[in-house]
Parts: structure tokens; C-alpha cells; sequence
């Protein structure tokens, strides 16, 4: 028997598996396996004439059920995204008037000092600093989440599907990791035995909207989708979901092919968070926004700035923005914004912040940019699906390098996100125009 008749034979026996049983010859194996130690123990084991669920087991009679399990999961993210645009209006709204008193105050100087203060420190870093109240509630609804044990039966949820692209639900919790930042996410994989689901797991982690991405979608949500800031940025995070399983549905099939591992784990018993927990694991992650903000995003800021006063950043945008015109968005300043994301995300709206100054006074720096631009809802559609999308920041650049230790699996997430991010954003916009 040669080997292609052996595979003909696996897959006829596959086959034949999955139409008694409806469900993959691995997972079948599992039921039985399990089946088998459900008897042994029967064996062995007195137990009360009648056991009686567990609060958790109740719950997860309904959270874990095939049918409702992914719905319901997906009815969550989408409440967390509700909540947190509902009950940050208020102190965003401070944030921007305070800032923007401070702009009118630092304006006063005249000079380049007062340019610096007014346009630069206070206009960039106060445009990034705004959506604070955004960034600290979405992470206090996913503490809440993880703490109560949710987040583990979301990933044992996505199991069967996860299974169907060819790797695990292990794989979906660096992908849940990556709603907070991805350098942390791509991490994570080390918990993945199979270095082929690791790897694949790496490659779509980017697609996964990092909390840095987060002001670039509330920018532009709470000025071009009003009555819907909640529902778009959701779509955000779930295009970034299904583009991160149809990718790694086409890197297992054509890229990096081979075998899956299996998901076993132990799900925890559901508990009350504790204001204490919620509040530590909120802090431990927003400060990691605050410290970039005051170093990292601060020294980009103050470099754009410079291009900007010395009338060197114009002539860069104007040279890369006919690349974006297809899409929509083939204005200098939003050129030199995309240049500079891949420095850090939140430089996006930083930029815009710097390139707008003053914007506060003016109905805020999205409006601005829309009226400024001539940008529709479509055009603004199209750019925030550019930026989840195209190259990752510099920092997990440099976590993929380490964790794959290869600059060719390196190159190859900084070009496929480029062409595809590129691709997309052209296709909403040319598409959207024909409506």
C-alpha cells in the first residue's frame, strides 16, 4: 500500500467519522476518552443518589452550549463596547475642555514657544490623553470578565471553530490577550505546545485590536457615527477577529500545513470580582498606555511637531499620499499619520491632534479633520479598517523577531498586513461609493 492510498483511506475513515457523528474524528476521540474515565469512575466512586449542579454548572449550561455559546459571547463584547462610550462621554468631555483651555492659554505666548506648548505638547499628547477615560473602562469590563471566569469558557467556546482552521481554543486566549496590547498576546503563545499553532498564532495576532488602536476608532466613531460609536467600534474588533481566523484558516492550509495539537483545560468556578482585583488588573494595564504616553508617544509627538514647523513633514506626506488616494484618504496629513502609527498607534491621533491644533475650540479634532479633509463616514470607515489592519507598531515588530526568531516570519506579518490593510481600505471605500 503506497502512501497516497493510506491518505485516501485516513480521509474515507474521516469522512465516514464525521457523517455518523457530525463532529471531527478529534473531538469524537475526546468524548470517548472521557466517556471511558466517566465509566471507570462510576465504578469506583459512590456518589449521592441524586448530585446537584453547581452554580457554575447552571451557568455554563447555557454559556457553554454549541448553539448559544458564540452568540452570547459575541452579544458581550458588544454590551463592553456599549458600556464603555456610554459612560466615557462625560469625562471625555472634561478632559477636552480642559486641554483646550490650556491650548488658548499657551497660545498667548507667541513663538515657537508658545507653537511648542500649544500645538505640540498640548495639541498632539492632549489628543491621545482625552480618550484616557475610553482606554481605562474597556479594561475594567475585561478585568471584570476575566476575574469572574468568563474569559476561560469564551476560549474553551471558540474551541470547535478554532479546530476548524486548523488549530486550538489555546490559541484564541493570546487573541483575547491582544484586545489590551498584542507585545503581551504574542507572548503568551509560549503556553502553545505545537510550534506550528504557535507560529500561526503569531502571524494573526496583529489582527487582534490592541488598546492603542482604541482612540484612533473613538476619534472617528464619536464624529462621523454619532448615535452608533458603540456598534462600529465593535465592528472594528470583530472584523479584526474574523480576519485573524480566515488568516490563520489560510496559513494552515497553504503556508504551514500539518496536524493541530489538542485543548484540554481546566475551567475555573465562576466568582464575584472584587473592586480590589477589577482595579489592580485595570491599573497594571492602563498605566502601561500612561507611561507610553509620557515618553514614548511624547518624544514622537515632539518630533512630528518639528517636521511640521520647519515645513519638512508636508513634502513626506505628499510623496506616500497618492498610495492612499485609491481608498479614499489621499490627503498629506493623513499620510504622514499612518507613517508615523508604525511608531506607535496612538501617534495616529497624536499626529492629527498636532496637525489640527486648536481643534477644540472648533468642535473637536474630529470634526475638524472631517470638515478640513472633506472626509465622509465612508472615507473615516475606510481608514480606521486601515489602521487595525496594516503594519504592526515598532514594539511588536520587535516581540515577533523574538519569538519566531526570524526575520523572514518578521518581514512577512510587516508586508501581508501592509498589501492587505491597503486592499481593504480601497475595496470599503470604492465599494461604499457605488451606494
Amino acid at each position: 500500500m503506497d502512501s497516497e492510498e493510506i491518505f485516501r483511506s485516513r480521509d474515507k475513515s474521516l469522512s465516514h467519522l464525521r457523517s455518523i457523528y457530525g463532529d471531527e474524528a478529534e473531538t469524537v476521540i475526546a468524548d470517548a476518552r472521557y466517556g471511558f474515565i466517566s465509566g471507570l469512575m462510576k465504578d469506583v466512586l459512590k456518589k449521592p443518589a441524586i448530585e446537584r449542579l453547581t452554580f457554575s454548572d447552571r451557568i455554563d449550561k447555557v454559556v457553554l452550549n454549541r448553539w448559544l455559546g458564540i452568540p452570547l459571547f459575541l452579544a458581550i463584547l458588544y454590551g463592553v463596547f456599549q458600556f464603555t462610550f456610554v459612560v466615557s462621554v462625560p469625562f471625555m468631555d472634561w478632559i477636552d475642555e480642559g486641554f483646550g483651555w490650556l491650548a488658548e492659554q499657551a497660545s498667548g505666548i507667541g513663538g515657537w514657544g508658545g507653537s511648542l506648548l500649544a500645538d505640540g505638547i498640548i495639541g498632539g499628547l492632549g489628543s491621545v490623553l482625552v480618550f484616557v477615560p475610553v482606554i481605562f473602562l474597556l479594561y475594567i469590563a475585561l478585568s471584570i470578565l476575566e476575574d469572574s471566569g468568563y474569559l476561560a469558557r469564551a476560549a474553551f467556546v471558540m474551541d470547535r471553530l478554532m479546530h476548524k482552521i486548523g488549530l486550538h481554543g489555546r490559541s484564541f486566549v493570546p487573541m483575547m490577550l491582544g484586545f489590551g496590547c498584542n507585545v503581551p498576546a504574542i507572548m503568551a503563545t509560549r503556553t502553545i505546545e505545537n510550534p506550528k499553532d504557535r507560529l500561526v498564532t503569531i502571524l494573526v495576532n496583529p489582527m487582534m485590536s490592541c488598546g492603542a488602536r482604541l482612540p484612533i476608532y473613538a476619534l472617528f466613531a464619536a464624529a462621523f457615527f454619532t448615535a452608533h460609536q458603540g456598534l462600529v467600534v465593535f465592528s472594528m474588533y470583530g472584523i479584526g477577529i474574523v480576519l485573524a481566523i480566515l488568516l490563520a484558516w489560510l496559513f494552515r492550509k497553504r503556508l504551514i500545513t500539518g496536524e493541530s495539537g489538542h485543548f484540554v483545560m481546566e475551567l475555573p468556578p465562576y466568582r464575584l470580582p472584587t473592586i480590589t482585583g477589577v482595579a489592580v488588573h485595570m491599573w497594571e494595564r492602563g498605566r502601561v498606555f500612561l507611561a507610553r504616553a509620557g515618553t514614548i508617544i511624547f518624544s514622537i509627538v515632539m518630533l512630528i511637531w518639528l517636521l511640521d514647523y520647519t515645513g519638512a513633514l508636508e513634502p513626506i506626506g505628499r510623496a506616500i499620499a497618492p498610495i492612499f488616494s485609491p481608498a479614499g484618504f489621499g490627503q498629506w496629513q493623513a499620510a504622514v499619520t499612518l507613517i508615523f502609527g508604525v511608531l506607535a498607534k496612538e501617534v495616529v491621533v497624536g499626529t492629527f491632534g498636532t496637525l489640527f491644533a486648536g481643534a477644540e475650540e472648533l468642535g473637536g479634532l474630529g470634526n475638524v479633520i472631517g470638515f478640513e479633509l472633506g472626509w465622509t463616514p465612508l472615507i473615516a470607515f475606510s481608514f480606521m479598517v486601515m489602521s487595525l489592519v496594516y503594519v504592526p507598531c515598532m514594539a511588536v515588530i520587535a516581540v515577533i523577531r523574538r519569538e519566531t526568531n526570524s526575520w523572514k516570519w518578521t518581514g512577512f506579518v510587516i508586508g501581508y498586513t501592509l498589501v492587505l490593510g491597503w486592499i481593504l481600505a480601497t475595496l470599503i471605500y470604492q465599494i461604499g461609493r457605488l451606494f
